[in-house]
């Protein structure tokens, strides 16, 4: 099966820890639909996605990142969702998901949205109190959060929410009632993350004039531990680093990156995979709609060495629940990545961060929070 992911690179305003490619300006939005209509047509042939007879070409899920996905109409987002099934094989039920902030979801808008083909929110809630809001620079506040998640678990059965934990000034027990909160409107998923400070950001400016404090490791650290342990007794399965899902709904879009499936990006910096190579597209609106108007693919490709791709399987199965198979190491990589993986993992396993069970490589409960860190020191460099 394969995906594709529909990046729209609008927002209403600037989160200040946000380094993804984005503008505040929509004068270019109509235009922007029209380009990324051309590219999923452009690009119909990837993979042979058109050859019905083999399953494993066809779309399992559509999904809609960005940015701000919601600032579409959702005459826009149906207008894309068409493109693809013009264009591709799709599967009869496949996940189709829209990322949206609560300042977007008015009662009339879900309804809108719950009679397309949208069968998945992803909700930028990121907290509910106004303070963390506002440090953060959110165009919604914390009312439009509850109020949003409340009209659409009315409307649809598959809902994740986004948390940001390990925010200055956020206690324990203030995180603890975040995480509360969210469960109290029954929702199946949650997408976790630590608040990190990018270059470039306006978080990054803030921290280095003083004007707020960094975030401190220990305090994530804690954090992830509550996060964790909440949602475990809850039901969650943590199937992913950074994320949490009850039986049944794990993302489908996002566990096909973690397994290695193939994926198409579609719009400005959206990056593709096909098993042997990435592609990624151009992060400037004016040059991705000059070139696609030209009939270019506004895109550079990079193509996979083995060492490339064995980082890339321990970065990703590490952080998962179906961790890293040492035989498939061995049969995908050789018997030099696996003595390489047996010999660096061997102080991970002595300091109880990882362990090995039935040839699976897979971080401890100790180890989970640090799990990139450990990954990188498994990686192999300069092996080609």
């Amino acid at each position: 099966m394969s995906g594709i992911y529909i990046h729209i690179p609008f927002c209403k305003q600037a989160c200040h820890y946000c380094d993804f490619h984005f503008s505040t300006s929509m004068k270019k939005k109509e235009e922007m639909v029209l380009a990324i209509a051309k590219e999923i047509q452009m690009r119909k042939s990837e993979f042979e996605l058109l050859d019905c007879a083999r399953s494993d070409h066809k779309i399992e899920t559509i999904y809609f990142g960005g940015g701000t996905p919601s600032v579409l109409t959702s005459e826009e987002i149906n207008f894309l969702i068409a493109a693809v099934y013009n264009n591709y094989s799709v599967i009869e039920n496949p996940e189709i998901t829209l990322e949206a902030n609560p300042d977007d979801l008015s009662r009339e808008r879900i309804i809108e949205l719950s009679k397309s083909k949208i069968n998945r929110l992803s909700i930028g809630i990121q907290s509910f109190f106004e303070d963390d809001l506002q440090l953060m620079n959110r165009a919604h506040n914390s009312v439009e959060a509850k109020k949003c998640l409340e009209e659409a678990t009315k409307y649809f059965d598959n809902i994740s929410l986004d948390l940001i934990y390990g925010i200055p000034r956020m206690s324990n027990e203030k995180w603890k009632q975040n995480i509360e909160t969210a469960l109290s409107f029954g929702i199946s998923h949650i997408s976790s993350y630590a608040l990190t400070v990018e270059p470039k950001t306006a978080l990054n400016k803030l921290i280095q004039t003083g004007k707020i404090a960094a975030p401190k490791d220990e305090v994530a650290q804690e954090h992830f531990a509550i996060l964790v342990e909440t949602l475990e007794a809850n039901n969650f399965i943590h199937y992913e680093l950074s994320n949490f899902g009850k039986e049944n709904y794990f993302s489908k879009n996002n566990s096909a990156y973690w397994l290695g499936k193939k994926y198409i990006g579609i719009g400005p910096s959206a990056h593709s995979y096909d098993g042997v190579s990435r592609s990624w597209n151009v992060s400037n609106n004016s040059l991705y709609l000059k070139s696609i108007q030209e009939d270019k693919l506004p895109n550079e490709i990079e193509i996979l060495s083995t060492a490339d791709r064995y980082n890339e399987y321990v970065m990703t199965g590490l952080r998962t629940i179906w961790g890293v198979s040492l035989d498939r190491i061995k049969t995908e990589f050789g018997d030099e990545y696996l003595d390489y993986l047996n010999k660096q993992v061997q102080k991970f396993l002595n300091d109880d961060l990882v362990f090995i069970e039935n040839n699976i490589l897979k971080p401890t409960p100790k180890g989970k929070f640090l799990t990139d860190g450990i990954a990188s020191d498994l990686f192999y460099l300069n092996l080609e």
